[in-house]
């Protein structure tokens, strides 16, 4: 892809982020909050615990968080900042999400509040969208954003991909 396309296609993407922060913020969309793992430190009785650090907040756009800076991000796990209440001894998976819902109630995220982490941030330079790694990927001069299982199950532009997620959050 000649230099003159990869930037066209780099400054569409950009555009493309800035109007949808402008209609989610008009629109007074909620954000998410954004937050970073950190894994207990110290030795034997010495350990601190697992914590939620803030990284931010975005908007969830389906497998894609937005941010007001025009960040992009794939989106990776999700919990709410509530007490996790009374152990039920479920299946592991069950107890990992309690366990990630008492580490977010521990961290400075208001009650109830949504977080997000496990996110990982996504370049939109035409390199990166044409070695498509995550769920964008640049394909004939059409930035493309797959969601689903690994064949692939849903494709679209990224344009309608953001206007039909827009439209969900805005009620349009």
């Amino acid at each position: 892809m000649p230099d003159e396309q990869a930037e066209r296609v780099e400054r569409q993407v950009r555009e493309l982020l800035a109007g949808t922060i402008g209609v989610l913020d008009a629109a007074g969309v909620r954000d998410e909050a954004l937050a970073i793992l950190r894994p207990s430190r110290g030795f034997s009785v010495f350990r601190t615990a697992e914590a939620m650090v803030p990284a931010g907040r975005a908007w969830r756009l389906g497998v894609l968080l937005l941010d007001r800076s025009g960040s992009l991000f794939a989106t990776g796990s999700v919990t709410r900042a509530v007490e996790p209440g009374r152990v039920t001894n479920q299946s592991p998976a069950a107890e990992l999400r309690r366990a990630a819902r008492r580490t977010a109630s521990r961290g400075p995220f208001a009650r109830g509040d949504v977080v997000n982490f496990g996110f990982v941030p996504l370049a939109v330079d035409a390199g990166s969208l044409r070695a498509g790694s995550g769920p964008l990927a640049l394909v004939d001069g059409s930035v493309l954003v797959r969601w689903g299982g690994a064949d692939g199950q849903g494709v679209s532009t990224l344009d309608a991909y953001l206007a039909d997620r827009v439209s969900l959050l805005t009620a349009d």
